[in-house]
C-alpha cells in the first residue's frame, strides 16, 4: 500500500525530488504502524498527509537601488495544522522553488509534533537573495513579500518564523510591515524577533544548543558522554557556531567545521571565539580561521567526514552526507551521528550507517530545539511574558530529553530497538494521525 501511495505522490508532485525524498524517508518506518492501525487507511490519513491543507504562490515586486524593477517569488505551504497552527521558517535563497518548501514543511509537520507543544507544521520563503543587497533592497523586499503574505498568518492560523536568509534583520522588516497593514501589535504572528520587542531569550542559541543536548542523550543512553569526545560539526553558520558552544560546555572537543570553500581541523579545539570574529562578524572564510591559529590545518583534498571522530554533527545543508562520507565516518571509529540540518544525510548514508550500528539521530527529532524555542516565544507572547535565558534553556533542555525519550520509546514499541530514526517518524506520525482521525475528514 506504502509504495502504491509514495507512486501517486511522485506522479502528482513531479520534479520535486526533496520532496519525493522526505516523503520516502518517512514512508520507510511506516510499514508496522499503518499495520498495527488499520483505522489511519480506512481514513485515508497518510494520502492526505502527504497533500498540504494549502499552497501559496505569489509575485513580489521591489524596486532595487538603481531604481530597476526586480521579481521574485514568494511560496507559503501551509502542510498540516492537526496539532496547531501552521509552524515553520521563511527562507530566502535562489534555490527555493515550491520543492524546497513543499518537502521543508512535510518534515516540519513531525518536527513539530515531536515537541508534544500544540503546533502544526509549514514552510515558506522566496528565490531571493539577500546576499549582496543593501539594508534598503532587503527593507523593500521584505515590505512587498509581506504585503502579501499577511493575509494568509496569524498568530492562531500560522505563524512564520526565519531560517536561511532571514535572521532577526529581516524579521523586523516583515514584522514591521504587518503592523503597519493590520494595525495590530499582535506579536505572535512571527517569531525569532528581537528580545526588545517581542522575542525570547536563546532563541538564536536554539537549534544548536538542542541538537547537543540531543546527542548527550544519545551518548547517555549508550552508556557513555560527551566529556572527551572528539566532534566533527561541519558548517560554520548559527547553527554550527551554538552546537559547537554547547559541545564544548558538555565536556567534548569540536575539532573540525567547514563552510562552502572548504573545512578546517583544529586539534586543540575549535577557538569560539576566532571562529565568530571571522564568521559572524568579518563574514570571512574558514581558510581566513586557519591563517590566524596556531596549530589548525586547512584540509586539502576529500572533506570533512574524513576526519576522524567520535560523534559527526552535518549541520550545513541538505545531503551533504552521502553514502561514501558515511563510509569514512565508519571507518574511522565514529559511532554517533545526529543532524543538525534538514535533511542533510543521503538515504543511502543513513543505510551505511545502520549497517554499521551507528546510531542516527535524523533531523525531525535532533534538531527540533529551534521550532520548541520559537513555541515557547509564542507562549510568552500570548501571556506578555519575558523568561530569562535560564529559565527557558531549562525549557529547551527539557523538551529535547522528552523527544530523545519518545523516539526510543517508540522504537521498542514497534520492535525497532535504537532505531531513532523508525522511532521519530512513527512517533510524529501517530500524534498526527490521531488528531486527524479526531477531527473528521476535514
Amino acid at each position: 500500500m506504502l509504495q502504491d501511495l509514495f507512486d501517486d505522490v511522485v506522479e502528482r508532485n513531479p520534479g520535486e525530488g526533496e520532496f519525493h525524498q522526505a516523503v520516502r524517508e518517512v514512508f520507510d518506518s511506516l510499514g508496522p504502524a499503518v499495520r498495527k492501525h488499520p483505522e489511519y487507511a480506512e481514513a485515508s490519513i497518510v494520502r492526505r498527509m502527504c497533500e498540504p491543507e494549502r499552497q501559496l504562490m505569489f509575485r513580489v515586486p521591489w524596486v532595487d537601488d538603481a531604481g530597476e524593477v526586480r521579481i521574485n517569488r514568494g511560496f507559503r505551504v501551509e502542510f498540516n495544522s492537526a496539532l496547531g497552527p501552521f509552524k515553520g521558517g521563511l527562507r530566502f535563497h535562489p534555490s527555493v522553488y515550491l520543492g524546497t518548501v513543499k518537502f521543508l514543511g512535510f518534515e516540519q509537520t513531525f518536527k513539530n509534533a515531536l515537541t508534544g507543544l500544540p503546533i502544526g507544521g509549514g514552510k515558506g520563503g522566496s528565490d531571493f537573495d539577500p546576499k549582496g543587497c543593501s539594508e534598503g533592497e532587503v527593507m523593500r523586499f521584505c515590505q512587498s513579500f509581506m504585503t502579501e503574505l499577511y493575509r494568509h498568518i496569524g498568530e492562531h492560523t500560522d505563524v512564520p518564523a526565519g531560517d536561511t536568509g532571514v535572521g532577526r534583520r529581516e524579521i523586523g522588516y516583515l514584522f514591521g510591515q504587518y503592523k503597519r497593514i493590520t494595525n495590530r501589535y499582535e506579536s505572535g504572528v512571527l517569531t525569532g524577533k528581537g528580545l526588545g520587542w517581542g522575542g525570547s531569550q536563546v532563541r538564536t542559541e536554539a537549534t544548536g544548543y538542542g541538537l547537543a543536548f540531543f546527542v548527550q542523550e544519545m551518548l547517555g543512553a549508550a552508556g557513555t558522554s560527551l566529556d572527551g569526545r572528539r566532534v566533527v560539526v561541519s558548517g560554520s553558520g548559527n547553527v554550527s557556531i551554538h552546537t559547537i558552544e554547547k559541545v564544548h560546555q558538555l565536556g567534548g572537543t569540536v575539532v573540525a567545521c567547514s563552510d562552502s570553500s572548504g573545512f578546517v581541523v583544529d586539534e586543540q579545539g575549535i577557538d569560539l571565539d576566532l571562529l565568530r570574529q571571522v564568521k559572524e562578524v568579518e563574514r570571512g572564510r574558514i581558510a581566513d580561521y586557519a591563517d590566524r591559529r596556531y596549530g589548525a590545518e586547512l584540509g586539502r583534498g576529500g572533506s570533512i567526514w574524513d576526519v576522524a571522530c567520535d560523534v559527526a554533527l552535518p549541520c550545513a545543508t541538505q545531503n551533504e552526507l552521502d553514502a561514501d562520507a558515511a563510509r569514512a565516518l565508519v571507518g574511522n571509529g565514529c559511532r554517533f551521528v545526529a543532524e543538525g540540518a534538514n535533511m542533510p544525510t543521503t538515504p543511502e548514508a543513513i543505510d551505511v550507517l545502520h549497517d554499521a550500528g551507528v546510531r542516527f539521530g535524523p533531523g525531525k527529532a535532533a534538531n527540533a530545539g529551534g521550532v520548541a524555542t520559537s513555541a515557547l516565544e509564542m507562549q510568552q507572547n500570548a501571556s506578555r511574558a519575558s523568561w530569562t535565558f535560564e529559565k527557558t534553556e531549562q525549557r529547551l533542555e527539557g523538551i529535547m530529553r522528552d523527544i530523545h525519550t519518545l523516539c526510543l520509546t517508540t522504537a521498542d514499541a514497534y520492535d525497532l530497538p535504537g532505531n531513532y530514526a523508525d522511532g521519530a517518524n512513527i512517533a510524529g506520525f501517530t500524534q498526527v494521525a490521531d488528531a486527524m482521525l479526531a477531527l473528521g475528514v476535514v
